[in-house]
């Protein structure tokens, strides 16, 4: 379908005008053609923006992992679907084509029914970057559970509130993960979260590191002998296209952090659609993300949206600084890597390393780069520009959120000329708006505002688990009518949007938003503090650092 890639700026434009005037028909139009249903929809969108209240594909029956997966197998089964790129670089890569990816997948999803996960229970995914991330991730949607992965770095108070604050039945953890140099002691911190979440009633237990665990009798199984004995097929549940795919927890400028909830059939549609057209992503490229699927970015742009479109994924387990500064290169060049998608943290501490460090390696795959995470400064854009895509491959600097689901303003590879920190035009679909301080919206061009989303638009995140007022109350009220995204922006002479930063009490840190009450929570824990106070100060390499006043 024509629309479904986008091959010049004049169909941009084309497709645009017409995501913005008949949504319905666009956006139907894309989910009909594109992917496998069991059920059609009986109405593309229903919305309330006061209420906060949105219906994608209204009825449909579907499943997303006959979308990653099942599809596929036909014509795609013996093509690599992910390649696992070990910490250590003398530990050996693996391939996983889409049927093994399809008996994986299975597996994962028959032990998990047979230890009494049904839909609709959470379950909790702690592990590092390894393939069994992916495999516990697909199994719950599979089987219409609902996975909530927290990253592998988050501390066992971290991880016991967000088990807690949605109910998991289960936790699918490691022995240890191995992070540079370091290895980290996953089951240790898990044991420490476990005592504080009543609702936990089986761990299971990744080997990685092969280091000493405990095990608690009755709780705590080791996956792989469970694994062995699992049939390498299952029958994927018939979801609803509003159904919760999944749990991703958020920092706030306020207190406990926001459980977002994504559902099953918009966030397929967006994140599918997005990713075929910011990577400009063609059969046999090898795309790699070097973001941790703890994220929202590893969810959407390393899993999902990737997957859906039949593509090769790279799943890296380690660091850009491990066993030397040239890893990411290295990596590059090992898997003639064609699209690459990082965040200006990693962009700066690699620019200020010896130039040889990158010098010494082709990237002659690579056909786009990219950017995510937080706004990229203009030093870093021109050394990523110049010394990684060789000032021949666009260089996509995309603005989303994790309540976005997926990338709502970016250039698309090819089409839309780029320029320096700008994260350029909107995606088709996404209608942005300045708003002054009045709440009036700021019209024209070369002005400043806050950054609001006019309409709808189906990678949207449905609510905050257990907590819908508060989904509206911190997205839908300051802006009454818009969905507000906490950002400032530029909007300049031609219409291409600058994100200013963060308009909020969240400071953004190497691309993580971290608010800062909950750290002022921990702190005002110790005995000794009566109060704190967390400021934010501008960092050379991660973008923003902390700081903190204590009384």
């Amino acid at each position: 379908m024509s629309s479904y890639s986008i091959k010049s700026l004049e169909q941009y434009f084309k497709v645009y005008r017409k995501s913005i005037n008949k949504p319905k028909k666009f956006w139907g139009k894309i989910a009909e053609n594109n992917f496998t249903w069991y059920q059609k929809w009986d109405k593309v969108v229903e919305f309330d923006m006061q209420k906060a209240e949105f219906t994608w594909f209204k009825n449909a029956k579907v499943n997303i992992t006959k979308n990653c997966i099942d599809r596929h197998l036909a014509n795609k089964g013996d093509e690599t679907a992910i390649i696992f790129e070990p910490n250590d670089p003398t530990e050996e890569a693996k391939h996983y084509t889409y049927n093994q990816l399809y008996a994986e997948v299975s597996k994962m999803t028959n032990v998990l029914r047979d230890h009494g996960v049904q839909k609709g229970d959470r379950v909790c995914i702690y592990l590092p970057m390894i393939p069994e991330l992916a495999f516990s991730i697909l199994a719950c949607a599979r089987m219409g559970a609902i996975h909530s992965v927290v990253f592998g770095g988050f501390s066992a108070n971290a991880l016991s509130t967000r088990i807690n604050d949605c109910t998991c039945k289960v936790l699918i953890t490691a022995d240890g993960g191995f992070r540079g140099a370091k290895t980290i002691d996953l089951k240790g911190i898990a044991d420490e979260a476990v005592k504080k979440t009543p609702s936990i009633e089986k761990v299971f237990v990744v080997k990685r590191t092969n280091q000493e665990v405990n095990m608690m009798e009755g709780r705590d199984l080791f996956l792989q002998p469970l694994l062995d004995n699992a049939d390498t097929t299952s029958v994927a549940e018939i979801m609803d296209a509003e159904d919760p795919l999944f749990i991703l927890y958020t920092s706030g400028s306020t207190g406990q952090p926001k459980g977002m909830v994504h559902t099953t059939a918009g966030y397929m549609v967006y994140t599918a659609y997005t990713f075929k057209n910011v990577f400009n992503y063609s059969p046999g490229d090898v795309y790699w993300c070097t973001a941790d699927i703890g994220w929202i970015t590893g969810h959407s742009y390393i899993l999902y949206g990737p997957l859906l479109n039949g593509a090769t994924t790279v799943i890296f387990e380690g660091i850009p600084s491990y066993p030397t500064h040239s890893r990411f290169w290295e990596v590059i060049d090992k898997h003639k890597v064609n699209q690459f998608y990082t965040a200006p943290t990693a962009i700066r501490s690699l620019a200020k390393e010896k130039i040889e460090f990158v010098q010494d390696f082709r990237l002659d795959s690579l056909k786009v780069i990219g950017s995510v995470g937080e706004p990229i400064n203009e030093e870093a854009w021109h050394w990523y520009n110049d010394h990684v895509g060789n000032k021949r491959c666009p260089l996509v600097d995309t603005w989303w959120q994790t309540e976005t689901g997926g990338i709502v303003i970016s250039a698309i590879p090819f089409v839309t000329p780029t320029k320096p920190t700008y994260a350029s035009l909107p995606f088709p679909g996404i209608k942005p708006v300045l708003m002054d301080e009045l709440r009036n919206e700021i019209e024209g061009n070369q002005k400043m505002g806050n950054l609001c989303i006019e309409y709808p638009w189906p990678g949207i995140a449905r609510t905050i688990w257990g907590d819908h007022q508060r989904y509206i109350d911190t997205y839908f009220t300051t802006f009454p009518g818009k969905y507000f995204s906490g950002d400032g922006a530029l909007r300049d002479e031609v219409g291409y949007y600058r994100i200013t930063g963060r308009v909020d009490d969240v400071i953004i840190v190497s691309g993580h938003n971290l608010g800062t009450a909950p750290i002022e929570d921990v702190i005002n824990e110790h005995q000794y503090v009566a109060e704190s106070a967390i400021v934010g100060y501008p960092h050379d390499i991660k973008g923003n650092a902390l700081y903190g006043y204590v009384v």
